[in-house]
């Protein structure tokens, strides 16, 4: 991690421990339609934890019977988020990782990539007062092994001197699909991803 010129960083299980107030908030929205669908959106959830909400409900509606439209959806990501945000800004920072990022942002060049939409994530890092250790911010849509490409030829960066840090499938395939290193932290939602792996890994950085 010191050593990489390019760091590309997840947020949510990566920066901040709030992979399960997720997983919380879409139970919470599918209560209604029974335990059944419930189990089903938990046990998605924690196998795609990287995922947008916006593929996440349409799977999870049609599960639960409900049409699946524009408007259905984009109402259940507005109760989604009303559920989520200020529960993510309070979740218990990952261990050390606030201090590396105040304490490196001006060596390395930091980019935050995630599946949390734009306008939200740049609400969340701002009332963390963290904005300022990336010098690039990518929420969803953004496509993560899209904003790792780009940003490799945008900054003539060679792939042995940039890093993946995540915690997802998405994380690690955005590396694959760009032939650089993956740096995991381990959760308990991710113990498949632990077993697979066989690179560097992490519970917090505290060194």
């Amino acid at each position: 991690l010191k050593e990489k010129q390019v760091v590309f960083w997840d947020f949510d299980g990566v920066i901040k421990d709030s992979v399960l107030v997720k997983s919380v908030g879409y139970e919470q929205l599918f209560i209604p339609y029974g335990e059944s669908v419930v189990e089903k959106v938990r046990q998605h959830h924690k196998t795609h934890g990287g995922v947008s909400r916006y593929n996440k409900i349409p799977l999870y509606l049609s599960w639960a019977g409900e049409p699946i439209t524009a408007d259905q959806v984009q109402n259940f990501c507005s109760q989604f988020s009303g559920l989520v945000k200020q529960a993510v800004i309070d979740a218990p920072w990952v261990p050390g990782v606030r201090e590396y990022l105040q304490a490196n942002h001006t060596r390395q060049y930091f980019v935050l990539m995630t599946a949390t939409p734009q306008e939200e994530i740049e609400q969340i890092l701002h009332a963390l007062d963290i904005t300022h250790c990336f010098r690039e911010v990518y929420g969803a849509p953004t496509d993560k092994a899209t904003v790792v490409s780009d940003a490799l030829k945008r900054l003539h960066c060679p792939l042995e001197q940039a890093l993946v840090v995540g915690d997802s499938e998405t994380d690690l395939s955005a590396a694959e699909m760009n032939n650089v290193a993956f740096l995991l932290r381990r959760t308990p939602f991710n113990q498949d991803l632990q077993k697979r792996i066989q690179g560097s890994s992490f519970e917090d950085l505290n060194f």
